[in-house]
């Protein structure tokens, strides 16, 4: 088995070369003893011809005009080698008798008054053989040009093979090379050929496989991270329910705090699995204009409809038209999660406050200090915020005070993709 395809290439280019100067070779010898054939054989014809045609005009047999041809009248008479041929009952053979001489025999049967006379048109045609003579004088240097033209194809086909191979060689080379992380780039990208195409589906294959692998490590780690916190705020409101279950004295196990406590646990819950699994299908979602004032208000509508919050503690101030570009899934998370943090973080009675200044959107909560806040501290669920406007190429920032958080947002506008 071949190491590598240029090896294989190589062997197939040398196999089909030799294989031709063989077939060619033999092509050339066969055309050049057929010639020579055929010249002797039409030299008897005319010879048999001109014989024919003084007898019936003369009634005599002339002798042949050719020195190398001879008639002979009985078959007694030819030489023994020759003589066999006839008695096999050939009337035309070719008989190499050794010692240089070489025979064509060709039988003239002449018509005459009782019976028909037979010939025998003898040519010794050793001086004629100019192909076997040519080997015989010249044998060594044809041998020589010719393993010269056999090495310079083999040298030829080394070189093709090297040639061609090459590109395939480096692509094989480059994405044994291709590292987790690291952009897929292909030299053969810009050929306008199969290999070419095969290197841009290569590199688009091997880098949409790097993404789902880091989009997978990036679920695992997110979910191990991010609903750790909630879960251990649910565990430990269960265990002094269960404490106050074995107290005697405790009237109920649940209080309304800690029920709300589990409800806004569970709600956490089901928001960070929603954002998880949204980035996790992020090569699925597509980005596309949209408004994102109408965004903003559908959640706020949503968050005032189940009484987290009511007109007055809202002041909302936005251009009636907020287009930017992104996916509108993500960003109805994005937005989503950001007012539930405010609302979680800033515990009740807090005011909300939306501003749209220098194409960045500022949502800005009160805290009230001592709140519910420090149960679970302001830096709880920025990564995924982070990671949901890195998916949709915008910038978020976070800004923790005493007596407010302010969560700065830059979205990706269609001005700023067209210049991008």
């Amino acid at each position: 088995m071949f190491k590598s395809i240029r090896h294989g290439l190589f062997a197939a280019l040398a196999g089909f070369t030799i294989f031709l100067c063989v077939c060619y070779t033999a092509l050339a010898l066969v055309i050049s003893y057929v010639t020579e054939d055929m010249l002797v054989d039409r030299l008897l014809a005319r010879e048999a011809d001109a014989i024919a045609l003084h007898y019936r005009e003369h009634g005599a047999i002339k002798p042949p005009d050719l020195a190398l041809i001879r008639v002979y009248r009985s078959a007694h008479a030819l030489p023994a080698k020759v003589r066999a041929q006839v008695d096999a009952g050939h009337q035309r053979a070719e008989i190499a008798a050794g010692s240089g001489q070489h025979y064509h025999l060709r039988t003239l049967d002449l018509p005459g008054a009782d019976q028909v006379q037979r010939l025998y048109l003898l040519a010794d045609v050793g001086p004629l053989l100019v192909v076997a003579k040519l080997f015989q004088d010249a044998g060594g240097f044809l041998t020589a040009v010719a393993l010269g033209l056999i090495a310079l194809a083999l040298l030829l086909a080394y070189w093709l093979s090297r040639r061609l191979v090459a590109p395939l060689q480096l692509l094989a080379q480059e994405v044994h090379d291709v590292a987790p992380g690291h952009t897929v780039v292909f030299t053969a990208q810009g050929r306008r050929d199969e290999i070419g195409y095969l290197a841009d589906r290569l590199g688009t294959t091997i880098g949409d496989l790097h993404a789902a692998l880091q989009r997978e490590h990036d679920f695992t780690r997110d979910v191990g991270h991010e609903l750790r916190t909630p879960l251990t705020v649910m565990h430990n409101t269960l265990a002094r329910a269960s404490d106050n279950n074995n107290d005697s004295d405790s009237d109920t196990a649940l209080d309304a705090g800690d029920m709300a406590q589990l409800r806004a646990g569970l709600t956490e819950m089901r928001n960070t699995i929603d954002v998880l699994f949204a980035l996790a299908r992020e090569e699925h979602v597509a980005a596309a204009p949209f408004d994102l004032r109408g965004v903003l208000e559908e959640r706020l509508l949503q968050l005032m409809d189940t009484g987290s919050w009511n007109g007055e503690d809202i002041a909302i101030d936005l251009p009636d038209r907020l287009p930017v570009t992104g996916n509108r899934h993500l960003c109805t998370l994005l937005i989503d999660n950001c007012l539930r943090n405010a609302l979680f973080h800033g515990g009740d009675g807090c005011r909300l406050q939306l501003a749209y200044t220098g194409a960045t959107l500022d949502i800005t909560n009160t805290v009230t200090p001592g709140g519910r806040a420090a149960i679970q501290g302001f830096r709880h669920g920025q990564h995924l915020l982070l990671r949901i406007a890195a998916a949709m190429h915008w910038h978020i920032t976070f800004h923790a005070g005493a007596a407010q958080y302010h969560v700065a947002i830059r979205p990706a506008t269609p001005i700023m993709q067209r210049v991008g």
